[in-house]
């Protein structure tokens, strides 16, 4: 007969490690207008699935991926200028 083992041992040996860092965490806090215009996006798409888009939903999908855009280009561009960014 085999003896069942549990596995919660090799999971919570690790439980220190899994929180994020503060590097990542600060990664994570830059990135969120990219993260939330993204999310408007999805919504905007999610929204015209089950329809034929009107032409207030394709001005909100214009706009939403405008704005995803434009945060993109700012997060690139912020990353650019910081300092001991790059080579």
């Amino acid at each position: 007969m085999n003896p069942i083992v549990t596995v919660q041992d090799a999971v919570t040996a690790f439980a220190d490690w899994s929180e994020p860092t503060d590097a990542e965490l600060d990664a994570i806090e830059t990135e969120m207008p990219v993260i939330l215009a993204d999310i408007d996006l999805l919504d905007a798409h999610i929204a015209t699935l089950d329809r034929t888009p009107s032409e207030l939903d394709e001005r909100r999908i214009r706009r939403a991926r405008r704005r995803a855009l434009a945060a993109r280009v700012e997060l690139i561009n912020h990353a650019a200028t910081a300092p001991g960014v790059g080579a």
